[in-house]
């Protein structure tokens, strides 16, 4: 099922399921618990989010090809960071290049998106699956100045901005990919493919993600694991290129569709 999370034309919010012509339908009930179909055309009038988490971890350097583009050694352990949960963005609404703090090396970073589904703890990388809901493309943006300079040596403060974490455009659950491992993931920048391989170049899976992010650790119903970008990120290139006003980028992964974003300067 492709599960979307929407905004109807009175402003309340509500699930839905996305059919195969693009209409959608309300769902009933928790999809962190018993949900279904209800069959009554959902009225769509703005797409959020597929959910708010509650936790959002982020994995760093967990492809091989980004990892040697970045001259750096494969790491022994998965690279943890987080975001704030306040960098969330919805599909098709801006990614926005902060003011406050100068920001002129914001890059593109496509990911895919793993949705925790019931509280995890101590996991094994035997029943990692059975605990993930489903999975979304997201977009990593980062600023790689205050990530690399301006943290602290944390990588946090260059990934954390207001719209740097944006999700969708659905949600499709776990029962129709039963291997994320084999998806193809992309980045388009302006029209142009700037990244394009596939999640079996991760160089720890997502089974062994789960079993060592939930190991002493509870992972919450809503926990959202970005589980790292493919080579070919803005940075690594030569000349950099880097998102500016204008931009339109969109995260596409194989059977779960796009994410679009255009990019704004803060006012």
């Amino acid at each position: 099922m492709k599960i979307i999370r929407y905004q109807d034309a009175s402003g309340e919010i509500h699930y839905g399921c996305q059919q195969n012509d693009g209409s959608a339908t309300r769902l009933n009930g928790d999809i962190y618990g018993e949900y279904s179909d209800s069959g009554e055309a959902a009225d769509v009038a703005k797409l959020l989010a597929p959910i708010v988490p509650t936790d959002i971890l982020c994995i760093g350097l967990n492809y091989g090809h980004h990892a040697d583009e970045s001259g750096l050694p494969h790491p022994e352990f998965p690279v943890l960071f987080m975001k704030n949960v306040g960098a969330l963005q919805n599909p098709g609404d801006p990614i926005i290049i902060p003011s406050k703090l100068k920001c002129e090396t914001v890059d593109f970073e496509c990911e895919l998106g793993v949705i925790i589904g019931k509280e995890c703890y101590n996991v094994s990388k035997e029943d990692a699956l059975d605990y993930v809901l489903g999975y979304t493309c997201a977009h990593d943006v980062s600023e790689r100045h205050w990530q690399k300079n301006g943290g602290g040596g944390q990588w946090c403060r260059g990934k954390t901005f207001a719209t740097f974490c944006p999700i969708g455009p659905c949600l499709v659950t776990s029962d129709e990919i039963t291997d994320p491992q084999s998806l193809g993931i992309k980045t388009v920048l302006n029209g142009e493919t700037m990244q394009d391989w596939k999640t079996n170049d991760m160089i720890f899976d997502v089974v062994t993600l789960i079993e060592f992010l939930s190991a002493g650790t509870r992972l919450l119903p809503g926990t959202l694991i970005l589980t790292g970008t493919p080579h070919g990120v803005g940075a690594a290139r030569k000349p950099p290129v880097f998102l500016k006003p204008g931009d339109n980028v969109t995260i596409s992964i194989e059977g779960i569709g796009d994410l679009e974003n255009p990019v704004v300067a803060e006012d």
